[in-house]
């Protein structure tokens, strides 16, 4: 079993996700999208996993990697019936690849939050162990407008409709954090767009106060992030067939 990872930023990793694929023996291989390298193929990978960036989907102009990745997206998730976990903009991506629509959020999402997991969530076997309302890490100015056709949304907040969904039997998209570790708040309000964004909705200097936020959290988070984990693993070992 190999692992296949998009990344869009090199600090925006599978944060504890690593420390348990390594603890379990399962090899991943990373794709620096922002940095060229190339899209391999998908043969011999057991599922896809995309992680988040501060770019948008709609952004193919400044980033012209986005079209050869969504188009991957398209073959692993439709031709291949491939497990696919995206975290925020890989979130997006699933949405934006398969037909569903990405935009502006009604407004952004920063800090320490709370979700909400529907009846569907709490039946679907990614979210099994998952309190119905998960206190999470939110960062994101952008979010699954509608979600593409046949999919099942999962959660949501009070302002992003589209928290989590699935689409088909093994593709999930979940827009909030659940890869946080003790650098993610740090490293991440070092970059230009995440610092404005978090600035802009919780004020200057706030990259303190949510470090703090989140440091006290890290246990919690922790026994979510491995809940989540073993799920997926689960469905991936599992798996027979579309």
């Amino acid at each position: 079993m190999r692992i296949l990872v998009f990344q869009h930023l090199d600090i925006e990793h599978p944060g504890i996700f690593r420390d348990f694929l390594d603890a379990d023996g399962i090899p991943w291989d990373v794709v620096e999208l922002d940095a060229g390298d190339p899209i391999p193929d998908l043969d011999g990978y057991a599922a896809l996993l995309v992680m988040g960036g501060p770019m948008d989907v709609w952004e193919e102009d400044q980033h012209p990697w986005l079209a050869p990745e969504k188009r991957a997206i398209r073959a692993a998730v439709l031709d291949r019936h491939m497990p696919y976990l995206g975290l925020c903009l890989g979130h997006q991506l699933l949405g934006d690849a398969l037909g569903g629509r990405v935009g502006k959020a009604r407004a952004p999402e920063v800090g320490v939050m709370q979700v909400r997991i529907n009846g569907a969530g709490q039946a679907d076997p990614l979210f099994a162990g998952i309190s119905p309302v998960v206190e999470c890490l939110q960062w994101h100015g952008a979010a699954v407008l509608e979600p593409p056709p046949g999919a099942t949304v999962l959660a949501s907040s009070p302002l992003c409709d589209v928290q989590a969904m699935r689409v088909g039997r093994h593709a999930y998209g979940i827009q909030f954090h659940v890869e946080v570790t003790a650098e993610t708040v740090p490293q991440w309000s070092a970059v230009p767009e995440y610092k404005a964004a978090l600035e802009k909705v919780l004020g200057v200097g706030a990259a303190a106060t949510l470090a703090r936020e989140t440091e006290v959290r890290l246990p919690a988070f922790a026994r979510d992030a491995r809940t989540l984990y073993d799920n997926f693993m689960r469905m991936l070992r599992s798996r027979s067939g579309p």
